[in-house]
């Protein structure tokens, strides 16, 4: 199945394939894919709603091409269009970022797209070696420099307040994306620089693409924590 969904995203890519894209920078690219493969492999693998990010300006592409100068995520998020515009539609996909290559993927999260929990990298990380060996079943992982994301299945707001006020403890540490949010994708570059990348790609079985419960990561996430040495403080900065 996978081989097949391949080709046919291979066919896409030939057909809106950019004509002012030159060899110069298709090389420069090496291994890494474009940010409209990334976007079409979104879009058209696995259905999510993606839209381009707002992006970089200036001559040295570190300021934001928001109009705020005081941006806190520089070109990592969405501003023209809106969240609301966010699309499967692989027509549309093509035509955003054959217009502007260099925006980064950003997800529209909630509804019938993935949601998702992040958290520190370096927590992240010894938090997903430890619910390895408890056997824990995680989906994919959305990594950045800082910050890694693990992504679950759709929530609605009502039922992650319900969630959060159940419990004792939440590490200070956990983001929620949800309902109205959205997430930077691979092969995005970080708002504080770096590459985007899957620390664990999609993988469909024979169901589709199986992405845990949010019940299931907070309560795994808040025991990692509960039982790190100095109750907690290994999730919680």
């Amino acid at each position: 199945m996978r081989e097949i969904l391949g080709r046919r995203l291979q066919r896409l890519r030939d057909r809106f394939k950019s004509p002012r894209a030159s060899p110069r920078s298709t090389a420069a690219a090496g291994a890494v894919p474009s940010l409209l493969d990334g976007a079409l492999t979104c879009a058209t693998l696995w259905r999510w709603p993606v839209l381009p990010g707002v992006g970089r300006a200036g001559a040295d592409s570190t300021r934001c091409a928001c109009p705020d100068p005081d941006c806190v995520v520089p070109g990592a998020h969405p501003f023209d269009p809106g969240l609301l515009a966010a699309s499967a539609d692989a027509r549309m996909v093509a035509w955003w970022w054959t217009r502007r290559p260099t925006a980064p993927v950003l997800l529209a999260t909630g509804g019938a797209a993935p949601c998702a929990v992040s958290l520190s990298a370096g927590a992240a990380a010894r938090a997903v070696v430890r619910l390895d060996a408890q056997g824990m079943r995680l989906g994919p992982i959305v990594a950045t420099p800082t910050r890694w994301s693990l992504l679950v299945a759709p929530y609605s707001l009502e039922r992650l307040g319900e969630l959060l006020y159940a419990k004792d403890h939440v590490p200070s540490s956990l983001r929620f994306h949800g309902e109205g949010g959205y997430l930077l994708l691979p092969p995005s570059t970080a708002s504080g620089g770096g590459q985007v990348r899957w620390e664990r790609e999609p993988a469909a079985g024979r169901d589709g693409l199986w992405l845990p419960e949010v019940e299931a990561v907070v309560d795994a996430l808040v025991e990692a924590s509960s039982g790190a040495p100095g109750g907690g403080s290994r999730l919680a900065y």
